[in-house]
């Protein structure tokens, strides 16, 4: 996907995961992509998400709507620790689109 390139080459995460309905095999004309972006950095969640969002500007394309989290490996972990349920099934159940 475009929107995975344009990620990979201009912000360098560790790893993007595609949940929710695209992965799963169940999209419909409202589905949106779902992204979980993983990465080592010390910005701020809503400094990540600007990021993310400039980086990839699906405005005038044919995309449909893109929704983005952004988490660093330790954010990863501690949300595992107390249960996080989301970041389980997202882990176990995401489509691994890039990883280096």
């Amino acid at each position: 996907w475009q929107i995975v390139e344009g990620i990979e080459a201009k912000y360098d995460p560790e790893r993007i995961i595609l949940y929710g309905s695209f992965a799963y095999g169940t999209p419909d004309k409202n589905s949106d992509i779902d992204l979980l972006i993983i990465k080592e950095t010390s910005e701020r969640p809503l400094d990540r998400m600007t990021l993310i969002h400039r980086i990839v500007d699906i405005r005038d394309s044919s995309y449909p709507a893109f929704s983005p989290i952004v988490l660093t490996p330790e954010e990863i972990k501690q949300r595992l620790e107390i249960g996080d349920q989301f970041i389980e099934e997202i882990l176990t159940r995401g489509e691994v689109l890039y990883a280096r």
